[in-house]
């Protein structure tokens, strides 16, 4: 029975085959898969690695996987994003790998994300995700979907689009089409004094997306800076009529730059 609550769909195997290729695992690699499922990927993935482990929340699906899958492969039963990380004990660097449900791509991604260290504990991660989702991670500045998951994408990764999958590529098949993600994870391009500061900066100014970055800035510093809006983006040596879509990440650590150095 498919949990269809827990956005379960699975690969089919011909599209399985088209992924691992695209991986290129080697045998001396350990791998973190997120959302293992029936284990279509965990178990022939495993024929090619060193370690795999795999997480996967469904109790009942976790417990089939694991009478199945060979010594060299660690079932975790758990929510990926309640899960201790660190607990498992991955060794460093490890690679990731998920078919991430609907409902939690962003918060897992975000999760990963963080958890990469920059590279020093994820080299990199191969994901699928609904195409609007990969839309928004793998988009460019000045384009329609840049925003703050394309942002905090790129503080940590460089992140391309490498394969769309139809509906009829999963069972039961979904009502969305769906894309895999490959990321390779890195050091930051841009520096930040204050990554929560930036963080605000970049919610306050996508939530105000239709308008122009200035008016969209001038609540945010008006509460949380000494100086009005348009002598920051002064300081910064950023354009302020230009929309929050067309800043790019040393435009956006300018301004954070600013707020930092002069806040309340």
């Amino acid at each position: 029975m498919v949990r269809r609550r827990l956005g379960q769909h699975f690969l089919e195997p011909a599209w399985v085959t088209r992924l691992l290729r695209l991986i290129s695992p080697s045998p001396q690699d350990t791998f973190l898969e997120v959302g293992a499922g029936r284990g279509a990927l965990t178990l022939p993935l495993a024929e090619r690695v060193a370690r795999l482990v795999a997480v996967e929340i469904d109790p009942r699906l976790a417990a089939g996987l694991a009478e199945r899958a060979p010594a060299a492969v660690a079932v975790v039963r758990a929510d990926f994003l309640k899960l201790d990380l660190d607990g498992l004990e991955l060794g460093a660097p490890a690679r990731a790998v998920g078919n991430l449900p609907y409902s939690a791509a962003t918060a897992v991604l975000l999760r990963l994300l963080g958890f990469s260290d920059h590279g020093r504990r994820l080299t990199d991660a191969t994901l699928m995700l609904q195409r609007e989702v990969a839309d928004r991670v793998t988009a460019a500045p000045g384009s329609r979907n840049w925003g703050p998951l394309a942002i905090a994408t790129r503080m940590h990764a460089e992140a391309r689009r490498a394969l769309t999958l139809p509906p009829g590529a999963f069972r039961p098949i979904p009502r969305v089409h769906s894309a895999v993600v490959q990321l390779q994870f890195r050091a930051p391009p841009v520096q930040t004094a204050d990554r929560m500061l930036f963080d605000r900066l970049v919610r306050a100014l996508f939530t105000r997306r239709r308008k122009t970055a200035l008016n969209a800035l001038r609540p945010h510093a008006l509460q949380h800076s000494t100086l009005p809006a348009p002598e920051i983006f002064d300081r910064a040596g950023v354009d302020p009529q230009q929309r929050p879509e067309q800043l790019d990440l040393a435009a956006l650590a300018g301004l954070s730059a600013v707020l930092a150095a002069t806040r309340r």
